[in-house]
């Protein structure tokens, strides 16, 4: 007896995660390296081009990602998406002994309560219907709800990147995430028609003459590459354990929304589904707030008060604690 579609898109959805959680610490490592010579991603810098380390965490985060793909052919979505977070435990564990990153136990259940929550959404959200060609997926992308889904995306993309990043991007973590986040939800679609007309053309169904391939092709590399910059500046700025869980759930729970409004099927959902789902938002906001709360407590020390003992140029070797002069400075951040 053979093994079975289910089997193998679990195997690898398992593996895509391994290999997807290890690559944001070769990431941060070569971000890190990068800094050392040269101007941080954060702050706008390309240095880390030139790192061996970034690049080997790019190959492997591609074969995750090219493991996730495929995955998805053998098996639903409702098994394979729930299996990403698999990516955040591992990251966070690799960070706790190669990047020496510590969550505290606030930080830990809100990366719980994240988990469990786009969980509970991806198990609960509707299923999708599955085009047959890419003339299909391009007439459901042309429908009225997705356009004005994407035309919104795009807004607010724009307006993160102009007027928020510049004020608040070094700060505030979900403005890198929410870049990443929203242009991966386009990124999904464009992903899945690609898919599609690869099989097809496997099948004997080419798919290369039609331009609707080429210009989803498009969207897709535009899509990654804006995803990849600003998911490069996070990690950058932010601890590693706490961009991994929030990219996650704010990826999954937009990709949801995104196919949801495509393929039209809220219709088919019942009220247990629904109230599921609004549970699984509920639970994936407090453990967000959570991981916020620990980022805070991480970024104290930092705004402290810094104490400095200057003693007087008196001469003298031995002297008391009145002959001296205590400088206050307060940090401006």
């Amino acid at each position: 007896m053979g093994v079975s579609d289910n089997t193998k898109g679990f195997a690898l959805a398992v593996v895509s995660s391994a290999f997807i959680g290890s690559s944001f610490i070769l990431k941060k490592k070569g971000l890190k390296r990068a800094g050392k010579s040269g101007t941080r991603a954060g702050v706008g810098g390309y240095a880390y081009l030139l790192e061996p380390l970034w690049w080997a965490g790019m190959i492997t985060m591609l074969i995750g990602e090219v493991a996730n793909f495929v995955a998805y052919v053998f098996a639903p979505a409702s098994l394979v998406t729930p299996l990403g977070a698999l990516s955040i435990i591992v990251s966070a564990i690799l960070s706790h002994f190669m990047l020496k990153e510590r969550l505290q136990r606030m930080g830990i259940l809100g990366c719980i309560s994240c988990i469990v929550g786009s969980v509970v959404i991806v198990i609960h959200a509707p299923r999708e219907q599955s085009p047959s060609s890419v003339e299909e997926i391009w007439k459901l992308a042309t429908q009225p709800g997705f356009l004005i889904y994407a035309a919104t995306t795009l807004s607010f993309v724009l307006v993160l990147v102009l007027h928020f990043e510049p004020r608040y991007g070094q700060t505030n973590i979900l403005i890198y995430l929410g870049i990443c986040s929203l242009m991966g939800s386009l990124t999904v679609v464009s992903i899945k028609a690609i898919g599609i007309a690869i099989k097809l053309t496997f099948q004997g169904i080419s798919q290369v003459t039609y331009y609707q391939t080429w210009l989803f092709v498009t969207v897709a590399l535009v899509c990654v590459i804006s995803q990849m910059n600003y998911l490069n500046k996070a990690l950058d700025t932010f601890n590693t354990a706490i961009v991994s869980p929030i990219y996650y759930v704010m990826f999954t729970s937009l990709t949801i929304i995104a196919s949801a409004i495509m393929f039209k099927d809220w219709s088919g959902q019942n009220i247990s589904s629904i109230g599921s789902e609004l549970c699984g938002f509920i639970t994936v906001i407090s453990g967000t707030v959570l991981l916020h709360t620990t980022r805070e407590q991480e970024m104290a020390p930092a705004t402290a008060t810094i104490s400095w003992y200057i003693g007087k140029s008196t001469g003298d070797h031995m002297k008391t604690i009145d002959d001296d002069r205590f400088v206050i400075l307060q940090s401006s951040d």
